[in-house]
């Protein structure tokens, strides 16, 4: 019999029994799911309802009564300030513990068949792992100082970070320069709320493979200005190890961090990173995992799965970026095409395949559906389909132009559980039977997971 909301109570005591795919803490009254942030499972708490909707709420931790023994100090003394790192009061195994259920949980409710999920591959580093900084740029109402941080947990208040220890050590340095030497030159810091101010955000391209950073200001304005371009070059003559310093124009009122356009200011516009052994190269829009070392594991588990499985198969790279898992897969295979939309990673890719004596990938930038049903109707096959589509997934039509493509197996990398059960639902109704699928951890500390789903079309009907 389901409760009804006016009789819960405002306060009582619960104890926590898993986390949400968003790492909130469930409970439960008679039945009635409650959702609670800054909990671990395991933990008793006196909470207050601050949300009721008919069939689950929300609430605030009033008190901890019971400390689950899964739980550990923080190593960041802003963690509960910053919204980022919302796990890290949760020993890193039991991380890894907990993230496997929450795929599971998402495959129960969404994809809803049995379907085997191996145990979490842990992240190499678990502090310093980040390679993709974005610090929103702000100033105080009073004194005018340059701040930049991440914002406080559920608000857009910026909190001005000094120290982030799951980026390099380095990147605390070059964001100090850079408010110091703003307000040196009197840059504005932008105001979210009137929309103006010059410098928007600070966005840090920083290479695992050799310290190299590549800054690129984003700027409130269609053109650089002499104090944007003077701050440019001073990074760039004043720090170690910077690469180069661009400019991104974001003019338009959007919660959107980089525009369109970016210019090219001093040094070279990208970093060079190494996945399998091929050096990329990466610029400011460059789609990149932010985890590398992570990231060398899940293409190396992809790559050895391919070479154990198959003997030079042709491989269709879609949603390929700048083509990583093309170029890391076609030292085995016989071809490797590749369908990008971007034109600046396709740009890149092509650069990379020159410089690596790459032979056998056939590069297409375009839209990947309309890609696919020109292949389809060419009658061209691929013995396997490598999907890493954005955290929105595939549409139902790309889907079905997979299947029709593909003779043996599809390989669905995805960062976003619920979009994977959506989308694995979709093409075992069309006959493809889910093998297993492999959970990375590519973001240590947070609910976010990378997953690998090996898909056999052995029994897909193609007609």
């Amino acid at each position: 019999m389901q409760i009804d909301k006016k009789n819960i109570p405002e306060t009582f005591t619960v104890k926590i029994e898993k986390l949400s795919n968003l790492g909130l803490g469930i409970a439960k009254y008679d039945g009635y799911v409650i959702f609670i942030p800054d909990t671990c499972p395991g933990d008793t708490v006196k909470i207050r309802m601050k949300k009721k909707n008919k069939t689950y709420g929300f609430a605030e931790v009033l008190e901890i009564i019971e400390l689950s023994e899964d739980r550990t100090v923080p190593y960041c003394k802003m963690q509960k300030v910053c919204g980022a790192c919302q796990l890290q009061f949760i020993s890193y195994d039991a991380q890894l513990r907990y993230k496997k259920e929450i795929v599971e949980d998402t495959m129960h409710s969404i994809y809803g068949n049995p379907v085997e999920i191996r145990d979490v591959i842990p992240s190499p580093l678990t502090e310093e792992y980040r390679h993709k900084i974005q610090y929103p740029i702000g100033q105080t109402k009073d004194s005018k100082r340059i701040i930049a941080g991440y914002y406080k947990n559920g608000t857009h208040e910026l909190v001005n970070i000094k120290h982030c220890p799951i980026q390099p050590h380095y990147c605390d340095e070059i964001i100090d320069y850079i408010r110091n030497k703003a307000q040196e030159l009197k840059i504005s810091g932008y105001d979210e709320k009137n929309g103006k101010g010059e410098l928007r955000h600070v966005v840090i391209r920083t290479s695992y493979e050799n310290k190299k950073n590549l800054i690129v200001l984003v700027v409130n304005t269609e053109y650089v200005s002499n104090p944007i371009k003077l701050l440019a070059e001073s990074i760039y003559k004043d720090l170690d190890n910077i690469c180069g310093v661009s400019v991104n124009f974001n003019a338009k009122k959007t919660n959107l961090i980089l525009g369109e356009k970016t210019e090219s200011v001093t040094g070279q516009n990208y970093i060079e990173e190494v996945l399998c052994d091929k050096t990329f190269r990466v610029s400011a829009k460059t789609f990149f995992q932010v985890n590398p070392p992570s990231a060398n594991k899940l293409f190396n588990y992809v790559k050895e799965y391919i070479k154990t499985n198959f003997e030079k198969p042709v491989i269709l790279d879609a949603y390929a970026g700048i083509t990583a898992f093309g170029i890391c897969m076609s030292d085995s295979a016989e071809k490797v095409v590749s369908i990008e939309e971007e034109k600046a990673s396709t740009k890149l890719a092509e650069e990379v395949i020159k410089s690596e004596n790459i032979t056998n990938i056939e590069l297409h930038q375009g839209d990947a559906e309309e890609f696919f049903r020109t292949q389809t109707q060419l009658g061209r096959e691929f013995h396997i389909t490598i999907l890493d589509p954005p955290r929105k997934g595939c549409t139902p039509e790309s889907l079905d132009y997979a299947l029709k493509l593909t003779k043996d197996k599809i390989i669905y990398v995805s960062c976003s559980p619920a979009t994977l059960a959506r989308d694995l639902k979709i093409l075992t109704e069309r006959g493809a039977e889910i093998e297993y699928i492999q959970p990375f951890d590519m973001f240590p500390h947070t609910y976010h997971i990378e997953n690998v789903a090996i898909i056999n079309l052995k029994n897909v009907c193609k007609d």
